[in-house]
């Protein structure tokens, strides 16, 4: 896998809208706002793509317009960093306008560069798994930045001032308190906390014991889905398999799969049903082990829990489940591709290599 540098103080950094336009409303100026002045306190300089702020409307229309301002990202040598706003249902519609763009593909190989985000942002780092790149599903924009407590979510700090460090590996560790996702999110929410709760559970492990070690590969469990069968765009699964969006089933076989919901908090059967699709495609039955995250608000966490160990009964493969990535607050960052150790012994996940390229810090 191709690592970017890690980000250094005064790197200037890319806001990209490449799914949902909402960043651009008026209703969340607030909201990108807040973003930027959070990506300044981390010394970082935000740099909003030209298309970034266009709205719902006209971003759904124009999914070219999306990458185009990524494909600028990548080929402006100024920007160090990539920040996806938000996520949404439909970024598959920018693989045929950045996979077929010898430029792109081109630019992301000669000039690797972090990339964040979650949710429908799952597509968007599958194909840049696909041109051999390492990113990282974690933070964004509107949904960590942009907090709207007085301050940074703690655990969600730290990750993002992991963006700015190489360490030689990474303990990703089980925060010690969860958040609730907000209703209000106008500016008369702006300052005030989240309501919290003390994490009890702490990572739970399903299945399996001693240490697995394989690469992480995965994403939100809906995006995934929808790359295979998808009755809103009909057409998402042909361009998935056009393209490769889904990496083939002998590709899994070295991975340690990660999962998990989005905001929609799909009820315990339609979660079934999404792992009987992962397993059919080949990807449940070929994983060395799988990790969940915690879904939001904890909503049908124990029925989540008994669904995927009844789709994994025939292989018996490892479980560990509540880890911090994903919807649920706060949230940490998963390198796509990079070697990873998890202990069920010790109901941990290490990261065993540097998350960056360059000089690894201690």
């Amino acid at each position: 896998m191709l690592k970017p540098q890690q980000l250094h103080s005064g790197d200037h950094v890319a806001l990209v809208s490449l799914s949902s336009g909402v960043m651009g409303e008026d209703f969340a100026t607030h909201e990108y706002r807040r973003g930027q002045r959070r990506l300044r306190a981390l010394g970082l300089v935000p740099v909003t793509m030209p298309n970034a702020l266009k709205g719902i409307d006209y971003l759904e229309a124009h999914p070219e317009a999306r990458a185009a301002d990524l494909k600028q990202a990548f080929t402006d040598a100024s920007i160090t960093g990539i920040f996806c706003a938000i996520g949404g249902i439909e970024t598959y519609r920018l693989a045929p306008y950045l996979l077929d763009d010898p430029m792109f593909v081109t630019a992301v190989k000669a000039h690797p560069k972090l990339f964040t985000g979650f949710s429908d942002t799952t597509v968007d780092h599958l194909m840049l798994y696909r041109l051999g790149l390492t990113t990282y599903y974690g933070p964004n924009v509107l949904n960590d930045l942009a907090e709207l407590d007085q301050q940074l979510l703690p655990y969600t700090q730290h990750t993002l001032m992991h963006y700015l460090e190489n360490t030689a590996t990474t303990p990703i560790t089980s925060s010690p308190i969860w958040y609730e996702e907000r209703t209000d999110f106008s500016p008369a929410a702006l300052d005030t906390p989240r309501v919290s709760h003390p994490e009890t559970r702490g990572y739970q492990v399903l299945r399996g014991h001693g240490t697995i070690n394989g690469r992480l590969l995965g994403g939100c469990i809906d995006s995934l889905n929808s790359l295979l069968v998808d009755a809103r765009y009909p057409d998402e699964p042909v361009i998935a398999a056009k393209y490769g969006l889904l990496p083939a089933p002998a590709t899994w076989r070295d991975k340690i799969l990660f999962l998990e919901t989005s905001e929609e908090k799909p009820t315990p059967a339609a979660y079934r049903a999404m792992l009987e699709h992962l397993k059919q495609a080949g990807i449940l039955d070929n994983v060395r082990a799988i990790i969940t995250g915690k879904p939001q608000d904890e909503r049908y966490y124990d029925d989540y829990c008994q669904a995927i160990l009844a789709a994994t009964a025939d292989q018996q493969t490892p479980l560990m489940a509540n880890l911090n990535f994903g919807h649920a607050y706060p949230r940490t960052a998963l390198p796509y591709g990079l070697t990873a150790q998890l202990d069920l012994d010790a109901s941990t996940l290490t990261v065993t290599e540097s998350f960056f390229a360059g000089k690894v810090t201690r």
